[in-house]
């Protein structure tokens, strides 16, 4: 006769079924491709001893496939919730040695229900993608099972954070919940996302590739801009979750952490900054070095590394509060922007007025880049979406002109009058609709042809518009900057802006939402 102490036993011997999930032999061939397990990969990124699992015993509906002589409990995925870093989250990590991770319908129901708690509790949502798609076993259930989970990573979007790790194979419809979340991380070498897969390319188009050429790490960290970040390996993928997690709020109510944080030179004074920006404005330079000038020591983190260099965007901290950066990057295409650098900033600019982190804007700009293939991409409608983003942000806004600030990139790019509250120009700073060379062209054209001397004339008219026009004081006469400032005090500047705004609040005309040109 059976007693409590049976039903117990019992229990354990179903959980650590579950807990095999598609079993040994599946399991080491996991490890043999250099993958770990959902569960290895949960306890490498929560708090030792925080995970608490939901929904273990979940199983398919279907009875149409083999089992392979697994029990099918947790259907191929593992939820639950626990701390990183003593703070909540919420997650999921699909199980690849399950039905190969693919989703059904009980699989989503799991991803699906998680989320919901995350987001009735306010905290941020991880996603450890490891899956073949869809469950074709399982016919529309499975696609519905997506349908619930793209639905919660949209209506959840700027309520929560939602960050994805790709760390497998996501193909098909299963790379649509990773493009609605914040931050997608991938794997060298072992993951990958496409739409549809190369045996289904070459058979349709005749075209052959590579799953890793056609939609690896690197293809989506330079080319595509579909990933954020690309990791050597599963630990460094993890960590990025964690280092992420360190510069954002739990929710759209509350602020980032303040950092602790103590400056040896409590003046902020920095006399380097004089030399990294050359005088001469068409010379080159890194503004990474300006970047890790200004704010705190080593706190810089880069978003997007690899896409659209010419625009360089990440999270740092100054004296301890957590900003967002964007700033041009004249080592790339002059720092110009392009249909690309246009999409990567207005992402960025989003991502950090949805979840409170103030805006700086570090501006060297020659404008947006010419071309036929620009203008016919679009980019018309692609840079209008940095005007669009920077507009509607209500974050405090601070903006710091380095050197060049041209025609409708100076507007788009965090200007006075899309709603900067501080803008801050160099003395060295060059203001206008274009610059002094183009400009000294069309204004004085007549007078240089008739010259006797063309070349000299027109050196002579370049450096007169310079000095009258391009100068920042004019600028700061009519209220388009705030102060001209000596280069060495931007990170004092900036400090003492930031407490300024700390308490800033403006609110936006009530509607549904806006409608940004995509």
């Amino acid at each position: 006769m059976m007693d409590m102490f049976d039903k117990i036993n019992e229990l354990y011997d179903k959980r650590r079924m579950a807990e095999l999930g598609g079993g040994d032999e599946r399991i080491e061939k996991q490890h043999a491709k250099g993958k770990w397990t959902a569960r290895e990969r949960i306890d490498y990124l929560l708090d030792e001893g925080t995970f608490v699992e939901l929904n273990a015993f979940i199983e398919s509906r279907g009875t149409d496939f083999e089992m392979n002589g697994s029990s099918g409990a947790g259907d191929g995925v593992v939820t639950g919730y626990g701390k990183i870093n003593g703070r909540p989250v919420y997650l999921f990590a699909q199980d690849f040695t399950l039905y190969g991770g693919a989703l059904g319908e009980m699989h989503g129901k799991k991803i699906a229900s998680v989320m919901d708690l995350a987001a009735k509790n306010g905290v941020p949502f991880i996603g450890l993608n490891d899956s073949g798609g869809a469950r074709i076993q399982e016919g529309v259930s499975s696609l519905d099972g997506y349908g619930h989970v793209f639905y919660r990573n949209s209506i959840y979007s700027g309520y929560i954070p939602q960050i994805s790790v790709i760390m497998g194979p996501s193909a098909g419809g299963a790379v649509y919940s990773p493009a609605i979340t914040d931050f997608v991380i991938m794997v060298e070498k072992t993951s990958q996302m496409f739409i549809t897969g190369p045996k289904v390319i070459e058979t349709v188009t005749g075209e052959r590739i590579s799953s890793e050429e056609l939609g690896g790490a690197d293809v989506h960290n330079s080319k595509t801009g579909n990933a954020h970040f690309k990791a050597e390996d599963e630990a460094a993928a993890l960590d990025h979750v964690k280092k992420l997690l360190s510069y954002i709020p739990n929710n759209n109510q509350e602020k980032p952490d303040l950092a602790d944080f103590q400056d040896d030179e409590l003046s902020g004074y920095r006399p380097d900054l004089v030399d990294i920006v050359p005088f001469d404005s068409t010379r080159p330079y890194d503004m990474k070095k300006v970047i890790n000038e200004v704010v705190d020591e080593d706190s810089f983190y880069e978003i997007h590394q690899d896409f659209a260099k010419n625009i360089v965007v990440g999270f740092a901290r100054i004296n301890g509060q957590s900003v967002g950066l964007v700033c041009n990057q004249p080592k790339h295409l002059a720092g110009g922007l392009d249909i690309d650098s246009s999409d990567k900033a207005a992402r960025f600019i989003r991502f950090c007025d949805c979840f409170n982190i103030p805006i700086i804007t570090f501006e060297d700009v020659t404008g947006f880049f010419p071309g036929i293939k620009q203008e016919h991409g679009g980019i018309i409608r692609h840079g209008a979406k940095i005007l669009y983003a920077y507009s509607e942000a209500t974050v405090p806004k601070l903006t710091v002109i380095v050197r060049k600030a041209y025609g409708g990139a100076y507007v788009a790019l965090n200007s006075k009058a899309i709603g900067a509250d501080l803008v801050y120009a160099w003395p060295n700073a060059e203001i206008a609709v274009m610059g002094p060379e183009g400009a000294a062209n069309i204004i004085y054209a007549k007078e240089i042809a008739a010259s006797e001397d063309p070349e000299k004339t027109r050196q002579e008219k370049i450096d007169t518009y310079r000095e009258k026009f391009a100068n920042p004081y004019i600028a700061a006469k009519l209220g388009m900057v705030d102060d001209v400032i000596d280069p060495r005090e931007t990170r004092m500047k900036l400090i003492q802006g930031l407490e300024m705004l700390a308490n800033k609040q403006e609110e936006r005309p009530k509607k549904k939402h806006g409608n940004i040109p995509l």
